[in-house]
């Protein structure tokens, strides 16, 4: 399974592209909102985990243009923005689920390998 994790923080970044690796992933990693966007745009995911909070173009304006595209990945946001209504508008966007920073592992393992499942 190949999948797209669009993260700016270094620290997190290595994290989960390590992990999920040796989860048995073969992982893509964009650290900027723009290049994350190109990438989700033109190459095949089978799914995108994507940090809200991005220099360059946001998450919610990549899902936007994901969506638009009528590309239906599933999107996993994965963001300290924790504020009910910051989740519930990304759901509404599109997105397929939202975890909040920080996160346990494990947890979110769980949840790539559910929505994989779909």
């Amino acid at each position: 399974m190949k999948l797209l994790i669009v993260e700016d923080e270094t620290k997190t970044a290595d994290y989960l592209q390590q992990g999920l690796n040796e989860s048995g992933f073969m992982v893509i990693l964009a650290r900027s909102g723009l290049d994350g966007n190109f990438l989700a745009m033109t190459e095949t995911f089978d799914l995108i985990i994507l940090d809200v909070m991005l220099p360059d173009m946001d998450g919610l304006r990549i899902l936007k243009s994901i969506r638009e595209a009528h590309n239906q990945t599933p999107v996993l946001f994965l963001t300290a923005r924790d504020d009910v209504k910051d989740r519930v508008q990304g759901l509404e966007m599109g997105a397929d689920d939202y975890l909040v920073k920080p996160f346990a592992f494990a947890e979110l393992l769980a949840r790539v390998h559910v929505l994989l499942r779909r």
